[in-house]
């Protein structure tokens, strides 16, 4: 059975997704997934070694151009790409109208979130079967809630999001990183879901004060970098990061002590890989989109609710010893 999974974004659903996907590499291994997702974010999806096929389309840049030639040459080259795959059906886990449009270029039977559960109610109306999942639970159980039910298998494990690093996720990195450093994500997609400048400061100067480990700043964007300097500026310990790609920042997170950091795909990327970590909430439901919480990774915080510095020291502090403690 050869199956197309539509999730195209952003980064921390297609993160979110992977468990389910452990799931029925578990539960129905004869499984051929395919997935198709925004070209950004390919590599995430790369990560998971039960998806044998990535396919990539570029909405957010062909919806910019949707009067030129070539926007809709590539979407007739994506259409034919899908149909010549002749699936057996398409999952469409996102449940918007998007998704569900570009599932039915698959030709094939779409199932999906029915009109109670999905994010926009109307997407349902594109699926041959549609299932009830409950809202305002964790991101992660609902994906695998779809999946069990779309496959007809029941879960009661924890999620595993079986991450695998390809070979090529170290690329220039391997000597210019430190034996031993944290990462602090302190970017996100809006700026009401930032951690005060001076917040971050503090903390990061307790963190060193206490084993002398350098702190690495990732960024993604002029402002991101500009933020990263600011902090750097003002820590000597503090490096700002070159610029990475996905697959880099997974190896990146994956070799990190710790990493803190605010509601970000970094964030969840970095739980995916299994690093203790704390995440840093203020506009945000760690609830519904937080990271899997775990003895070693922790969420604080929430919709106008800025931890303090101390709950975040105190919650690495905890995750550390966590994670050193033999299983």
């Amino acid at each position: 059975m050869k199956i197309l999974l539509v999730r195209l974004s952003s980064m921390g659903d297609l993160i979110h997704t992977l468990p389910a996907i452990s799931d029925l590499a578990q539960h129905c291994p004869d499984v051929e997934l395919h997935w198709l997702c925004e070209t950004s974010f390919a590599d995430i999806a790369r990560l998971h070694p039960f998806v044998k096929r990535v396919h990539t389309m570029s909405w957010r840049t062909w919806r910019k151009n949707l009067f030129q030639a070539a926007t809709w040459q590539e979407i007739g080259s994506l259409k034919t790409a899908l149909r010549n795959e002749n699936y057996t059906q398409v999952l469409d886990s996102q449940g918007l109208i998007k998704s569900a449009a570009f599932a039915k270029l698959a030709r094939a039977p779409i199932v999906g979130l029915d009109s109670q559960s999905a994010r926009e109610s109307f997407a349902a109306h594109f699926y041959q079967q549609a299932y009830a999942v409950k809202k305002g639970e964790d991101a992660i159980w609902r994906n695998r809630q779809l999946f069990a039910q779309a496959f007809d298998y029941t879960f009661d494990t924890a999620p595993n999001f079986g991450v695998i690093l390809p070979p090529d996720a170290i690329g220039s990195l391997k000597n210019q990183l430190p034996e031993k450093y944290y990462i602090a994500l302190h970017a996100t997609s809006r700026d009401s879901k930032l951690w005060a400048m001076e917040k971050w400061l503090d903390l990061l100067t307790q963190l060193h004060q206490t084993d002398g480990l350098p702190v690495l700043l990732p960024w993604g964007n002029p402002t991101e970098k500009q933020r990263a300097e600011a902090i750097a500026s003002k820590l000597p310990f503090a490096q700002v990061c070159p610029r990475v790609n996905l697959l880099e920042a997974a190896y990146m997170l994956a070799n990190a002590h710790t990493v803190i950091g605010v509601d970000t795909g970094l964030l969840h990327l970095a739980n995916a890989v299994n690093r203790p970590l704390v995440g840093i909430y203020t506009d945000s439901d760690p609830v519904k989109t937080g990271v899997q919480p775990s003895a070693w990774a922790r969420n604080l915080g929430g919709i106008g609710q800025s931890p303090s510095v101390d709950e975040v020291v105190q919650a690495v502090q905890g995750c550390l010893k966590a994670f050193a403690k033999p299983i």
